[in-house]
């Protein structure tokens, strides 16, 4: 059947070019002194990043435009590609930073391969979904197959390790498992049986520890462990009702580390304050809102289930990082979608987005 093609989501598209925008001014505030001080230019990451938004706007509107009926086509090409990256990345071919190997080195840009993943697995899977719809309910025949997939990758992810983002990704399968109607009980196992896995990376782990130690008392850990979550409570505290005034942050003078990056909300929250703050969070509700509507009036099960996940991807991530960022949950290296410096992110961040506007231009709504 041939499908009515209209108009992309006009909502999720402002939200996501709003975020995009306040992301720019905020990258730009947040790591003008230490691209200063570091590389003598303070527009030094704002001229990064500010080219990926542009690469990202040119591959969201790409995405968009592409034929609806092969958009399944790309999964599994693209989910190899993902797995082989993931494979090589831990290789001495990966960079290492900080002790984690996540991202390949490639001169003029780094390639995070992660960030690859979750877009293709969500393709894939949901394809793969769509034709397993009828043998959902099992277990061993509807449900297997996928989970074998989803430890394939997040084990992969793990070695890198990046304990946060293999969380972001089995919790968005787990969401579309549940939309395409897998039984409760699978569900609850499912659950049951990733906290447990959750649980023991991090007791594994010695720093893993060390941060769930230093979250339930940040200050008695204030010079090591905790030191990241105070300077960021600071910075929040300091923000008020209306902020301390755009480029005003304290914080960003080499008290609060990652503060273009993981930390860059709390930046904004310094600056901008509890509205500035608001603002942010009511257009994420807003994409999360329209994002799952197209998914709800998408025209058949495989872009239903595309679109549940790559808004889910999304939204979660946001969630993570703003509840990292107040002190909510320990630290994870998740960073905040949109706002947060990173090229690999936000191109992706942007070809997600290319593709929900895809699935809304095809809604049954009438």
């Amino acid at each position: 059947m041939r499908l009515k093609k209209g108009p992309p989501d006009f909502i999720l598209f402002i939200s996501a070019l709003t975020l995009l925008g306040i992301g720019l001014v905020m990258v730009f505030s947040s790591s003008a002194v230490t691209a200063n001080v570091n590389y003598g230019d303070p527009y030094y990451f704002f001229k990064k990043q500010l080219l990926w938004a542009v690469i990202g706007l040119v591959a969201m509107a790409i995405t968009m435009k592409i034929n609806f009926s092969r958009l399944r086509d790309f999964a599994i090409p693209l989910t190899v590609l993902a797995v082989v990256l993931l494979i090589l990345v831990v290789t001495p071919l990966g960079t290492e930073v900080k002790g984690s190997s996540r991202s390949f080195d490639l001169g003029f840009m780094s390639f995070s391969p992660s960030e690859l993943a979750k877009v293709a697995l969500v393709m894939f899977l949901a394809k793969a979904m769509d034709t397993k719809l009828d043998r959902i309910s099992s277990f061993t025949a509807g449900v297997l197959p996928f989970l074998v997939m989803v430890m394939l990758v997040c084990g992969l992810i793990m070695l890198q390790p990046d304990l946060g983002t293999a969380f972001t990704i089995a919790a968005t399968v787990f969401f579309m498992l549940l939309v395409a109607g897998a039984q409760w009980s699978h569900l609850g196992a499912i659950m049951l049986s990733g906290l447990g896995a959750v649980v023991a990376a991090i007791a594994v782990a010695p720093y893993r520890m060390e941060r769930v130690v230093a979250f339930l008392n940040p200050w008695k850990y204030a010079s090591d462990e905790g030191f990241q979550t105070i300077q960021s409570l600071y910075a929040l505290g300091s923000g008020g009702l209306f902020g301390m005034g755009l480029g005003r942050s304290r914080q960003k003078f080499f008290y609060l580390p990652e503060q273009h990056t993981d930390f860059i909300f709390a930046i904004l929250g310094e600056e901008l304050g509890f509205i500035g703050c608001s603002v942010v969070v009511t257009l994420f509700l807003l994409f999360a809102w329209r994002g799952y509507k197209i998914a709800i009036n998408a025209p058949d099960n495989c872009s239903r289930l595309m679109a549940a996940g790559l808004t889910t991807i999304i939204v979660f991530q946001a969630i993570i990082n703003i509840a990292v960022v107040s002190g909510a949950l320990p630290v994870t290296g998740i960073t905040l979608p949109f706002l947060s410096y990173g090229g690999t992110s936000l191109l992706f961040t942007m070809i997600m987005v290319g593709l929900l506007l895809n699935i809304s231009r095809y809604s049954t709504q009438t």
